[in-house]
C-alpha cells in the first residue's frame, strides 16, 4: 500500500488541463481563464463627476462666490466647451468633467437662483472626480490566466469590453458503478440489493468543482459488461468507476478494465476508509476506481478527484486545506494507515474550533456523513489523544461540499 500523498501526486502527475475554449461572457462564470484577460479601453475612459453637482474652478468656489451656470452635461452627453473663470456647469453622477474645471461640487454645498449659484462650502481640487484610468487603462491585465471566475470577475470583464472570454473546456468526467445489488434511484430493488447514492453524489461533487459528469449506466458483476461501458468513455477527461475494486470474488473492475488495456498505476492507500482505491489509464484517459462503500468513496473523492478535477479544469491542484481544532472526545491510537474521522465542529468559550467526532465511523453510514462538518485527519501510528488535543480537519464547507 503507499500513501495518500503519494496516491494522490502520481494521480496529478497523469493529469493535464482541459484544452481551451471561446464563450460568451454570460456562459463564462465558474470556469476558468486559459489566457490573461486584457482590459480593451480605459475605465473611466475621461475625467467622470462621482456625485450630482456642479463642475467649476476650485480657484473660483470659495464660500458665498457666485457663478454663472453656463450648461448641464448628463452623463453620456459632455458639455462641448470650456468652464472659464467664474462659471460652473450643471454634472450628475457618471457626467464628463468638461474642460477648464478641476472640482465638482455637490448640490447641497451650493444654493441655486435661475442660471447662478451661490457657493456655500468651499470646493476642493480634484474633490468628487473619478480621474481617467482610475479603475484600469487599456492593456491592464484585468483577470489572470488560472482563475475561476466569479460574478464579480464578470462584471469586470464586461466593464473591460470583452464580449467574450478564452477559458479552459468543462473536465468531462465519465461515472460508472457497478454491483449486482446496485439498483438506481426509483427502480426496483433486488432481492438483497440498495439503491445506488455513489453515482449521484459522486456527480453533484463534479458539478460543484465545474466539471461535466456523465453517469453511464449500472452494470454486473460481470467482466465482459464492465469491458462494454468502459469501451465508451472517448472524448471523456477522466472515468471514475465506484465498486468492484476490492479483492472479492466478485469484485472485476481491476480485471475487467486491465483486459480492456487499462494499465494500471497503483491498486490500494494505507489510509481509512478508502484502502482499495486504484488508478491507472485507458489509452489516454485516466481511471481512478473509488471503492463501493459509500462513505469511503466520497472520502476518496474529497481527497483525490477534487485535486485531479482543479488541474483538469486549469487550476494549480493542492490537497484539501487542513485546519487546527481540538478534540472534542478523546481517540484510542491510530494503526498503520491514514484516518478520516467524520467529526462536528463547533466552538468553544475561548473560540477555537472544537471537532467531535462520530462514536460510529462505519463507511457505509451516509447519514453520519451528511451530518458532518468535517474530516479528522490523523496520521498513521498516532498514539491515542485525550480530549482537548489537537488536530487537524478538512472543513467539508471550505469545499463547496
Amino acid at each position: 500500500m503507499i500513501s495518500v500523498d503519494e496516491a494522490r501526486q502520481r494521480i496529478l502527475d497523469a493529469v493535464r488541463p482541459a484544452a481551451p475554449e471561446v464563450v460568451a461572457l454570460a456562459e463564462a462564470w465558474n470556469r476558468v481563464t486559459a489566457a490573461p484577460v486584457l482590459a480593451r479601453l480605459t475605465q473611466p475612459p475621461a475625467d467622470i463627476s462621482a456625485m450630482d453637482g456642479y463642475a467649476l474652478r476650485a480657484a473660483d468656489g470659495v464660500p458665498r462666490a457666485c457663478l454663472s451656470v453656463i450648461g448641464d452635461a448628463p452623463a453620456g452627453h459632455p458639455f462641448a466647451g470650456r468652464v472659464g473663470a467664474g462659471e460652473a456647469v450643471r454634472l450628475f453622477t457618471g457626467s464628463v468633467v468638461p474642460d477648464g474645471a478641476d472640482s465638482v461640487i455637490i448640490q447641497e454645498d451650493v444654493t441655486r437662483d435661475g442660471d447662478r449659484i451661490r457657493v456655500n462650502v468651499a470646493a476642493i481640487t480634484g474633490r468628487h472626480i473619478r480621474r481617467a484610468g482610475q479603475d484600469f487603462a487599456a492593456g491592464d491585465e484585468v483577470l489572470p490566466a488560472g482563475r475561476r471566475i466569479t460574478a464579480r470577475d464578470v462584471g469586470l470583464a464586461a466593464a473591460a469590453n470583452h464580449p467574450w472570454l478564452t477559458v479552459h473546456r468543462r473536465p468531462r468526467v465519465a461515472i460508472l458503478s457497478t454491483g449486482d445489488e446496485i439498483a438506481m434511484p426509483g427502480e426496483p430493488i433486488p432481492p438483497g440489493g440498495i439503491v445506488s447514492s455513489n453515482a449521484h453524489a459522486l456527480a453533484a461533487l463534479v458539478r460543484a468543482a465545474g466539471g461535466d459528469p456523465l453517469i453511464l449506466p449500472n452494470v454486473k458483476d460481470d467482466e465482459a459488461a464492465i469491458g462494454a461501458v468502459a469501451d465508451s468513455i472517448a472524448g471523456m477527461d477522466l472515468l471514475v468507476t465506484t465498486g468492484g475494486a476490492s479483492v472479492g470474488d466478485h469484485d472485476l473492475v481491476l480485471s475487467a478494465l486491465k483486459a480492456r488495456g487499462m494499465t494500471l498505476d497503483f491498486w490500494q492507500i494505507a489510509m481509512r476508509p478508502g484502502k482499495p482505491l486504484l488508478f491507472g489509464r485507458m489509452g489516454a484517459t485516466p481511471v481512478i476506481g473509488l471503492p463501493g462503500n459509500p462513505v469511503s468513496a466520497l472520502v476518496c473523492a474529497i481527497l483525490f478527484l477534487l485535486p485531479a478535477l482543479s488541474l483538469l479544469s486549469g487550476l494549480p491542484a493542492a490537497p484539501p486545506p487542513v485546519t487546527g481544532a481540538v478534540l472534542g472526545a478523546a481517540l484510542r491510537a491510530n494503526d498503520k494507515r491514514t484516518d478520516h474521522l467524520r467529526a462536528t465542529i463547533s466552538a468553544d468559550p475561548d473560540g477555537r474550533l472544537v471537532a467531535t467526532p462520530f462514536a460510529v465511523q462505519d463507511s457505509a453510514m451516509l447519514r453520519r456523513l451528511a451530518q458532518a462538518d468535517a474530516l479528522i485527519v490523523r496520521p498513521p501510528h498516532e498514539p491515542a489523544l485525550p480530549e482537548g488535543a489537537e488536530v487537524g480537519i478538512i472543513r467539508l464547507d471550505s469545499l463547496g461540499l
